[in-house]
């Protein structure tokens, strides 16, 4: 049965990941911004309510480890291994705007995560932990980050009116992206509760299920929507929900969760909290010195292959 589940549930994010691609793509021609600006704000708060659902719940438990875990794990793996599977099916474009705007402030916001949790190094406390204030301030700086990259994006020179192409009303629009993120959440959870169940059966020991399994099964919706808009010639909405979920999963995730009750690191250490860090550099130095604004095939299977060293060292 699990089995099957499994395959119901794949064939459920399929589905839903086409639908939700052509409501944000619908979107953006309504709105007429970048494609891109809707990846990194619809598209990507949607995809991330998995990792909301997991660490809001381990927060109030007091799982703490569980939450900033589940956050640094998808990260991790939306960076690596999604851009990279993205990449191995066609280069993703990298824009301008991209380099000089998005990227950077994934990097900054990467690295805001490793300094809010590195207490015991600048000796502040005994204990590494994100408090409230610090909640509240990842918080806001997740309204602020958004509202500059909505403003920015509408003065960019490649946001053009809409084509020539009927465009899509707005009730389908709605339709397809409500439809599209509840099965995409759904099919997600269907997928993980199944995949855990398997490798329980395999005898894979609980952290390693939570290291890889819990992640990845967390950012199937963004694996499934991405992958949509990669087939469907849409790489700027791709790379927005990748950026965008990241972004999303630091400053709203961690910042929320950490408002309601403090998180402390636990098992979290500085090489998960380095490779989220490491990932976003990465992905800028592709960027801007490797593809020419471009992520290759090649870098593909480089991404993949650095996921692929961290997950064997940690199992180590």
């Amino acid at each position: 049965m699990d089995y099957i589940l499994l395959i119901i549930g794949l064939a459920l994010l399929t589905f839903c990941a086409d639908l939700l691609t052509r409501g944000c793509v619908g979107m953006a021609a309504r709105f007429r911004v970048p494609e891109f600006i809707i990846g990194l704000t619809v598209m990507a708060v949607g995809t991330s309510m998995p990792e909301l659902t997991v660490s809001m719940i381990s927060a109030l438990k007091g799982s703490s480890s569980m939450a900033i875990g589940n956050v640094t794990g998808s990260n991790i793996f939306n960076t690596l291994v999604i851009l990279g599977i993205c990449a191995l099916v066609q280069p993703v474009i990298i824009s301008k705007e991209n380099v000089r705007r998005d990227i950077p402030i994934c990097v900054g916001v990467s690295l805001l995560l490793w300094i809010a949790t590195a207490d015991r190094l600048f000796g502040i406390s005994d204990v590494n932990t994100i408090n409230r204030v610090e909640g509240i301030i990842l918080f806001v700086l997740y309204i602020a980050t958004i509202i500059y990259s909505i403003r920015s994006g509408k003065k960019d020179s490649d946001a053009q009116a809409e084509s020539g192409e009927p465009q899509m009303g707005w009730g389908k629009i709605i339709i397809f992206i409500v439809i599209g993120l509840a099965g995409l959440i759904y099919g997600g959870n269907m997928c993980l509760e199944s995949a855990t169940a398997i490798a329980r059966a395999w005898g894979v020991s609980e952290s390693i299920i939570a290291i890889t399994i819990v992640a990845a099964g967390t950012s199937l919706p963004e694996l499934a929507s991405s992958l949509s808009a990669i087939i469907n010639k849409k790489p700027s909405l791709a790379l927005g929900n990748i950026i965008g979920s990241n972004v999303a999963n630091i400053l709203l995730i961690l910042g929320a969760s950490a408002s309601i009750k403090p998180l402390t690191m636990g098992t979290i250490t500085q090489l998960d909290l380095g490779m989220v860090v490491g990932s976003a550099v990465l992905l800028l130095l592709s960027a801007l010195m490797v593809g020419k604004r471009r992520i290759t095939r090649v870098e593909g299977v480089l991404f993949f292959t650095a996921y692929v060293a961290y997950v064997v060292i940690l199992m180590k």
